[in-house]
């Protein structure tokens, strides 16, 4: 190959190996460990698995530069090119076992894969020492070899896994990926560089109003992680393994009775599905992949799979046992996980930090400590009250590493109601008004009250709010004469409260007060739309797989347009991190017109601090915001020495000054300018 420095005098190979060294990112543990073993100090043989497309030939390719930058002779070879046989492996990588500072590089070795135990018995005893061998395939090593003794040291196993997010915005940086394209793109690639790779070249291939990724694109990605697939049977396992939260060999038993255990001892053994304590899943590129995929090629038999596997999950949410029910609602949640309103409610993934458990001994304080301090003291009370009542009702939701309760859920029935139960609480009162005026209990009836301690007001996303949600759909799906139930929210944002009307529960207009604090109450007539009906009616919502995330108007409480103020201030200076502000898609800036939504947001925080200094009463404001958001102080302590401000006057200053801002743009939010109003009215 030429080593001209111009390639224009050169082969087209110097060419593309330079845009492939531009296009290399990160993977510094996997270099370090490979240069220590370079140089002496390190392991024998370096073996490094992931799945396809994961950047295991371009990692090889960087070993190769650096070894021979080393001055070390480097062989290499390719399991895809290679014939499976001994002689043939033996011939092709003959020199490292006569040359002690041979580098033998060998890739896709999942290819030849066969030839495993010869390999680890046969040929790597006979390689000198200070050669080195570097392994690249899809599996990992058998674990025979990774715990033999003799291997201990010698022996070195990377994972190699999705960049970080450093990482993968420099390797979009790479690929001239528009700032307002990467939202989308990372939507669909995550960390994983060929799907960053081909979703980057499918969207600045369609940036006037392309939504949907090229079917190519998705073709090339399977191809890579995928590869052929043994059968029928194995691509329908595939496809439900997708489709699903996670894959038991019971779920695939209610479609392939006499292959279940087969196809799952396959599935798990596949490099691109991990396990976890509920069952298999894949990878989530791979998993958007084979969606967009079954569903493109054949809509009727993704819509039959999804409506068989929906039947399947709902039946075990009435069979399994009080224990398994947050496992089996949230597994039939998840397959309507591509609507709007339903992903407010599913932040949890596989392995939540917190769990679910019934209330212990000395839980009662810390019930009342988590009631005051999320809600207040006449919440609190009524917390205590009702789990010195009905104790079985109650949940705590426990940190998984220390066991500390960090917030409570309680389902409570009532058939009937005391007077003192009526003053104790007058969230449940007003939930008891609200049925007797309505339709009354019949005999045999009761209801049931949501109630929620320790989230806050603002109920942003969490593990535990998406757990106590399974729990109140399991207890509704589960329960017997159950006329009516009640969800009590404190201040309830926008998503939850669109989520909670797509589910079909409607808003009580009375507003019940606790410590100040109005409370929003959710409720559900099961009399005239009961669990069966309910079900048939969320298995036909129509789910939208394999477009990129649109942007969606946001509406904001005034803390958190405040918060997302303070948040972007801090991010003037980065153009990515502003793109992901909940602002970016508020009328604050969606009603300003086209262009990119982060330049906007930027241009508008310098707008509002140049103007507050040409007010006289604003001025020390305009002059600690400056220094701190636009001429780059790296510290606060630095921006108040640069005004010549004792810190203390500086934070003073700074405070007020981002308080006027969040006003300013808070009534443009709400009022837009003066212009727009006069144009509204």
């Amino acid at each position: 190959m030429s080593t001209a420095t111009d390639y224009k005098t050169g082969l087209l190979g110097w060419r593309l190996q330079a845009a492939r060294e531009l296009a290399f990112v990160g993977r510094q543990e996997e270099l370090a460990v490979f240069n220590a073993a370079l140089y002496g100090n390190g392991c024998s043989v370096l073996y490094v698995h992931g799945p396809g497309g994961i950047g295991k030939s371009a990692l090889l390719r960087r070993f190769a530069q650096e070894a021979e930058a080393a001055g070390r002779p480097v062989v290499k070879l390719d399991g895809r090119l290679l014939p499976t046989s001994v002689a043939a492996f033996e011939a092709e990588a003959g020199e490292v076992l006569r040359d002690d500072r041979a580098v033998l590089l060998f890739d896709a070795f999942e290819e030849i894969q066969s030839l495993e135990g010869w390999l680890w018995e046969r040929f790597l005893p006979r390689v000198p020492m200070g050669a080195l061998v570097v392994i690249a395939g899809r599996l990992p090593p058998e674990m025979q070899w990774q715990a033999d003794p003799g291997w201990v040291g010698a022996l070195k196993v990377m994972t190699l896994r999705d960049l970080p997010p450093e990482e993968t915005h420099a390797l979009l940086d790479s690929c001239g990926v528009a700032d307002e394209l990467r939202e989308s793109v990372l939507g669909f690639a995550g960390g994983h560089p060929l799907a960053l790779l081909l979703a980057a070249a499918a969207r600045n291939g369609t940036r006037e109003g392309g939504s949907v990724l090229c079917h190519d694109a998705v073709s090339t990605l399977l191809d890579q992680m995928v590869g052929e697939v043994p059968s029928a049977a194995h691509q329908k396992a595939l496809e439900i393994c997708a489709h699903a939260f996670v894959t038991t060999e019971d779920l695939l038993r209610a479609f392939m009775p006499e292959q279940a255990g087969m196809l799952f001892r396959w599935l798990r053994r596949l490099p691109f599905v991990e396990s976890s304590s509920l069952g298999l899943f894949p990878h989530d590129v791979v998993r958007e992949g084979l969606e967009i995929d079954f569903r493109w090629r054949d809509p009727q038999g993704h819509a039959e799979m999804h409506e068989r596997i929906h039947e399947h999950l709902a039946e075990k949410v009435h069979t399994v046992s009080d224990a398994d029910v947050l496992g089996a609602v949230g597994a039939l949640l998840y397959l309507h996980r591509d609507e709007e309103a339903s992903s407010a409610f599913h932040s949890a993934r596989a392995e939540a930090p917190v769990e679910e458990g019934f209330l212990r001994t000395g839980d009662l304080d810390k019930l009342c400590q988590v009631a005051a301090e999320s809600d207040g003291e006449e919440s609190a009370a009524a917390a205590v009250f009702w789990a010195q009542r009905q104790p079985e009702a109650f949940r705590a939701y426990r940190l998984i590493e220390t066991g500390e309760p960090v917030a409570f859920f309680a389902w409570l029935t009532l058939s009937d109601l005391a007077d003192e139960e009526i003053a104790a609480d007058p969230v449940v009162a007003s939930v008891w008004a609200h049925a007797r005026a309505t339709a009354p209990l019949r005999a045999g009836e009761h209801l049931a009250v949501g109630r929620i301690w320790g989230i806050p007001a603002r109920l942003r996303k969490t593990p535990a709010m998406d757990l106590m949600a399974w729990r109140a759909v399991g207890n509704s799906l589960r329960s017997e004469r159950m006329a009516w139930s009640y969800i009590a929210m404190r201040r309830p944002n926008q998503g939850i409260v669109e989520c909670l009307r797509r589910y079909g529960l409607d808003e009580h207009t009375e507003r019940p007060v606790m410590d100040g604090a109005r409370f929003t109450l959710f409720t559900h007539d099961w009399r005239a739309v009961p669990a069966q009906a309910w079900l048939e009616r969320l298995s036909r919502v129509p789910v939208s797989v394999g477009q990129f995330p649109s942007a969606k108007l946001a509406v904001l409480s005034r803390a958190e347009f405040a918060e997302a103020i303070r948040q972007a201030l801090r991010q003037m200076s980065r153009l990515d991190a502003l793109a992901s502000s909940p602002l970016t898609r508020t009328r604050l800036i969606t009603e300003r017109g086209g262009g990119d939504p982060a330049t906007t947001l930027r241009d508008l925080l310098r707008q509002v601090i140049d103007e507050l200094g040409e007010d006289p009463r604003s001025v020390k404001f305009h002059r600690a915001l400056s220094a701190t958001f636009l001429n780059g102080a790296p510290t606060q302590e630095v921006a108040a020495e640069r005004l010549g401000l004792p810190f203390t006057t500086y934070r003073r200053h700074l405070v007020a000054g981002i308080e006027r801002v969040c006003a300013e743009l808070w009534h443009l939010e709400l009022y837009g300018t003066a212009q727009d109003q006069k144009a509204r009215d």
